[in-house]
């Protein structure tokens, strides 16, 4: 079992729990079932770097941005940990129609926050909503990074590096088209032109390198930039039924807060790093 989430088919109505069933398997349908791996994997790795905060730095928040159908504010099994669960009005609305049908309820430790990421301070909506600053949080934000524009991706990660050392956020992001081989070249473009005729175009792209200087510009510092193959090994190794990652585009990033002093190092390092390292 790589993700278990006994809540997620529960809540979709009966018609889009057949739709599942009718779903091809990963030997007919390989891209199909990649798309439906990096979903499970991408929650997996989130929900292990909660668990593994809450063990090293007695993390006490984890905020779900951009939440869609996840489900954890529902099953959350640390009693002492709040979850603030931040989505578009309309969505969150949704949602939470979902889970009253499937007769679902949140726990108690679940704070529900409507935020418009392009219109909205997240700032002040979190702060009305009690989420406290000082203490350490674990942030997933899955699914939409490519969505944003760069304006609201800045504004976003300003306020996540504002929280507690030793906080961490785990975010997807995507490849640029020039990043990639011709095949997955022609495979973005289609996905993209799908994206788009719903509605929510892809904006938003990166590298690597550009990653890691985005967050060089703030008290953020790269811990994992996990690519399909180190994911398949962590996650996905030695199954018989075709379920893996594929293709470079898509890439999970695992960043740290850092504290006053490693940032003072980080930004001694940049002073004295050479011209063309700093590039």
């Amino acid at each position: 079992m790589v993700f278990e989430d006994p809540l997620a088919v529960r809540i979709l109505s009966g018609e889009q729990q057949q739709e599942l069933l009718r779903t091809p398997d990963g030997r007919r349908r390989p891209f199909s079932a990649a798309l439906r791996a990096w979903m499970v994997v991408r929650a997996r790795l989130a929900e292990d770097t909660l668990q593994a905060c809450i063990r090293e730095r007695s993390a006490r928040q984890y905020l779900v941005l951009g939440a869609g159908l996840d489900t954890f504010a529902c099953r959350n099994p640390y009693p002492a940990v709040r979850v603030f669960e931040v989505d578009h009005p309309a969505t969150q609305a949704w949602k939470l129609q979902m889970l009253e049908a499937a007769g679902v309820a949140p726990l108690p430790s679940a704070r529900f926050v409507a935020v418009d990421f392009e219109r909205d301070s997240l700032r002040e909506r979190l702060r009305r909503a009690g989420f406290d600053e000082q203490a350490v949080t674990v942030t997933a934000w899955l699914g939409v990074t490519p969505y944003l524009s760069r304006s609201a991706f800045h504004a976003t990660l300003r306020v996540l590096s504002g929280f507690a050392a030793g906080s961490r956020v785990v975010f997807d992001y995507a490849q640029p088209r020039a990043a990639l081989p011709w095949a997955e070249q022609q495979m973005q473009d289609s996905l993209g032109a799908r994206v788009a005729a719903a509605g929510e175009p892809f904006q938003l792209f990166f590298t690597p390198f550009e990653v890691a200087r985005e967050l060089d510009g703030l008290r953020l510092a790269v811990g994992e930039d996990l690519d399909a193959a180190a994911l398949n090994a962590r996650y996905l190794a030695g199954r018989g039924d075709a379920l893996e990652l594929k293709g470079r585009a898509a890439r999970i990033c695992v960043a740290t807060t850092l504290g006053g002093a490693d940032v003072d190092k980080r930004t001694e390092g940049l002073k004295s790093a050479a011209p063309e390292e700093r590039c």
